[in-house]
């Protein structure tokens, strides 16, 4: 553990992919305090599968784990039940006790992937410690903190009402329950993505009603997923898990747009600016010069999480497979001529003769791979450029034609 930096250069490390810091100044006073900070991480126990999106938070938190700064995992056991209404038209199903303990493991195994797990450094909680205490009475205290038109200004429960949708009551008070968390765990900051932003603040909110001093709520930019779409999804196919394989990282990373190149290099390589500013030039002028730059950005995406040795292993790996020793000239072509396909309709289009359920035991077993990169959701696109490689089980290969 290093000694702490000042807050200039945290700032300055954080502002490549910050979007937005609410109380600045106290973030500043807190880090120049030189006590440890609480980072409040929150995540309701929905099934995780997280990626590169997600390791943006996880790495700011990281990096102030590395001066000093603990961060309080907070698993929201009570708040599961509830269901976050961020991005939903309708409610969400409400999970057994048993499904989210499961997924509480799952999330875990996942985020110290990146997060260090020192015990003075990584704090493990559940919101059913203070929340399920708190009973009716205490309960009732809270929301008479919170007015009704603070609710209703929420932007998803406005559309719902405009569309005629209903909303349940406990969707209303999911935003006051995760205030709470604030509280009740002595928040002094959190980061989360741009839609977290008002649940986030309604924790300043109970923190000064409650009398304690607000958290500090920093805010990260959303980067596109690798087919330019708004953001990485599982359901789009448009993403890099954290728990990939190494050898999954970088063919699903060489699948990257030329356009994106410099986006991924700054915000999840880590790299110098001067390096950042190479790639991108490489990348404007196209052909073999991008493709070497997409390669240095895969190199060090997977250099961040497996090391440099397995990165390195990886692009020797991705270098043989697409040359001439490796794959000839005349591998057969499978043509392509529609821009969203899912991987299910891809198999049809290279094996029209199997049946559904032959293709779908075929993706189960991993036998279907991009550059390298397993494909394992039937229905999600399947993103694949001219010249790309398709393998479909242990010795079916082609090279995509459009």
């Amino acid at each position: 553990m290093s000694a702490r930096p000042s807050a200039t250069s945290v700032l300055d490390h954080f502002a490549r992919t910050t979007e937005q810091i609410v109380g600045r100044e106290s973030f500043i006073e807190r880090l120049e305090s030189g006590r440890p900070l609480r980072i409040k991480y929150g995540v309701d126990c929905t099934a995780p599968d997280l990626h590169l999106g997600h390791a943006v938070n996880l790495w700011l938190m990281r990096h102030l784990q590395d001066h000093g700064h603990r961060v309080v995992f907070l698993l929201g056991d009570v708040t599961t039940r509830i269901g976050d209404p961020t991005d939903r038209s309708e409610t969400r199903p409400v999970l057994t006790a048993e499904e989210i303990d499961r997924n509480a493991t799952a999330y875990l195994d996942q985020v110290t992937t990146v997060l260090r797990t020192d015990d003075e450094l990584l704090e493990i909680r559940r919101n059913s410690e203070w929340l399920e205490p708190l009973g009716v009475g205490g309960l009732l205290d809270v929301l008479a903190l919170v007015t009704h038109g603070r609710l209703i200004a929420r932007d998803m429960f406005a559309e719902r009402i405009a569309a005629g949708a209903d909303i349940a009551g406990h969707e209303l008070i999911y935003p006051v329950l995760q205030g709470y968390d604030s509280f009740a765990m002595n928040s002094d900051l959190t980061i989360v993505g741009t839609d977290q932003l008002y649940n986030e603040m309604m924790g300043r909110h109970l923190q000064q009603r409650l009398g304690a001093e607000p958290q500090v709520v920093i805010t990260t930019k959303i980067t596109p997923g690798l087919d330019g779409g708004p953001k990485q999804s599982k359901s789009l196919g448009n993403y890099v898990g954290l728990i990939d394989s190494p050898q999954d990282k970088f063919g699903k990373l060489m699948r990257l747009l030329d356009s994106l190149i410099e986006t991924y290099a700054a915000v999840y390589a880590d790299l110098p600016e001067d390096r950042v500013a190479d790639l991108a030039r490489r990348a404007a002028e196209g052909g073999r010069a991008a493709r070497d730059a997409k390669l240095d950005v895969a190199e060090a995406v997977v250099a961040r999480y497996h090391g440099a040795e397995a990165a390195a292993r990886e692009r020797a790996g991705f270098l043989s497979l697409f040359s001439a020793r490796e794959l000839p000239d005349d591998l057969p072509t499978l043509a392509v001529d529609q821009d969203r396909l899912t991987v299910i309709d891809l198999l049809r289009l290279a094996k029209p003769e199997a049946s559904r359920s032959e293709l779908l035991r075929l993706i189960g077993q991993g036998g279907v791979s991009v550059n390298g990169a397993k494909l394992t959701e039937p229905e999600a696109p399947a993103l694949v450029n001219a010249g790309d490689v398709i393998k479909l089980g242990k010795r079916d290969r082609r090279r995509i034609a459009r």
